[in-house]
């Protein structure tokens, strides 16, 4: 399944993640019952009810409240916002990224990995750096 796959790849980052927020819909936590089995690390998750149809200004104002003592943050959503979110936030991108999002959208289990310095509650659009994009293949 995906969303294995993505978990995988995922943990192949090496980024060890202290908090996922995961939207309340079963298909999302469902995905991310399959994904973080493959992490070395089960993060903090909180399931919150608000990322779903949330748009990106909505998932910015929800990460906004991050505390600071989580660094690196895994959000599991749903489209149109999650893709929406990434644009949003990238000002820049590394290699191929932006294109590959871009021409690839946003399928299910796909993941963009962003990043940013400063605290969750200077999160604004155009700060992060789109440092990698995967999607399943189709």
């Amino acid at each position: 399944m995906d969303a294995a796959v993505a978990g995988r790849k995922l943990a192949d980052t090496g980024i060890a993640f202290d908090l996922a927020l995961c939207s309340t819909a079963v298909r999302t936590r469902e995905t991310w019952k399959l994904a973080v089995h493959e992490f070395p690390e089960r993060p903090k998750t909180v399931y919150e009810e608000r990322i779903y149809d949330a748009s990106p200004g909505e998932l910015i104002a929800l990460l906004n409240e991050t505390p600071d003592d989580a660094q690196n943050v895994l959000l599991i959503g749903h489209n149109p916002g999650v893709q929406g979110l990434a644009d949003i936030l990238a000002g820049t991108a590394e290699g191929d990224a932006r294109e590959r999002m871009s021409r690839r959208g946003y399928p299910a289990a796909a993941f963009a990995v962003l990043s940013f310095s400063g605290s969750w509650k200077s999160l604004e659009p155009g700060v992060g750096t789109l440092v990698d994009y995967w999607a399943p293949s189709e």
